[in-house]
């Protein structure tokens, strides 16, 4: 009976690999790689000559049932492209079976983008939820954001660089002006970790064309934080302005204690009578 290595590999620099690591991979019979062209380099920098064979999204039931059988007399590694398999990557169904097959799976600890983002945001690491890749789809995307307004935790989140406007833009209309980190490239040549808020980030990747694997770190829900519903708001934006405020005023006003959106407010101060 052979074991599952399930082995973190960098998210960007090559030396980001531990000695155990580098060992396990010489040692087994096998890698199941997403990708073998990008495992491919790794080992050939670390000079590791273990085959490779590849594992991703799209191979079918028989390249799992075949990584099983293989298993079953000798040691196989699963790695990702970057950091962690089994991260928003198919390698948990792997693990999955192999469990399922009393096969042994022993986890290889290495680099995680989520992690590394999160202890670099300088948002509150005690407690926090992995969101993985949000849908792509607008209104999917901004149901899954809604789901968590409420929570206190850290929001960690994967996003493709030409979607990263588009999901800024959400997490303002549905989360409100937050706290956020973009990070970028992490551990890579042009590494950024840029901070600020969600309507400043667009202003500042709006501005050219965003490249290169992003990780957001959203902050929580302020504690005891609740949102108005209409009535309520109306009635604070009518005396507001009864009492002078220009509507682009009143609405600021309004909007830090009631967790709407200044536009949003703005927009209803229009339609008041």
């Amino acid at each position: 009976m052979g074991t599952l290595y399930v082995v973190g590999t960098p998210i960007g620099n090559m030396e980001d690999i531990t000695l155990r690591a580098l060992r396990v991979l010489r040692e087994v019979s096998l890698i199941a790689a997403e990708d073998t062209r990008t495992t491919g380099r790794l080992l050939q920098h670390h000079a590791v000559e273990t085959p490779l064979i590849s594992y991703h999204d799209f191979s079918d039931e028989q390249r799992l049932q075949e990584l099983i059988e293989r298993l079953h007399s000798a040691d196989v590694a699963l790695v990702s492209d970057a950091g962690m398999p089994g991260l928003s990557d198919p390698g948990y169904r792997l693990v999955q079976a192999a469990h399922e097959a009393g096969i042994p799976v022993s986890p290889i600890p290495g680099p995680s983008a989520a992690i590394t983002a999160l202890v670099s945001s300088g948002l509150p690491t005690d407690a926090f939820l992995f969101l993985g890749f949000l849908p792509r789809q607008a209104a999917a995307r901004r149901a899954a954001l809604a789901e968590v307004r409420d929570l206190p935790y850290t929001l960690v989140l994967y996003e493709a660089p030409h979607r990263l406007l588009r999901l800024l833009a959400d997490v303002e209309a549905v989360l409100g002006d937050r706290r956020l980190v973009v990070a970028r490239e992490l551990t890579k040549l042009y590494e950024e970790i840029w901070r600020g808020t969600a309507s400043a980030a667009q202003a500042h990747f709006g501005a050219d064309r965003v490249r290169g694997e992003i990780t957001l770190v959203i902050a929580g829900a302020s504690p005891g934080a609740t949102v108005w519903d209409e009535a309520a708001v109306r009635d604070a934006l009518r005396e507001a302005i009864a009492a002078g405020q220009p509507r682009k005023q009143a609405a600021a006003a309004v909007a830090e204690l009631s967790g709407w959106r200044k536009k949003e407010l703005y927009e209803l101060s229009l339609q008041l009578d």
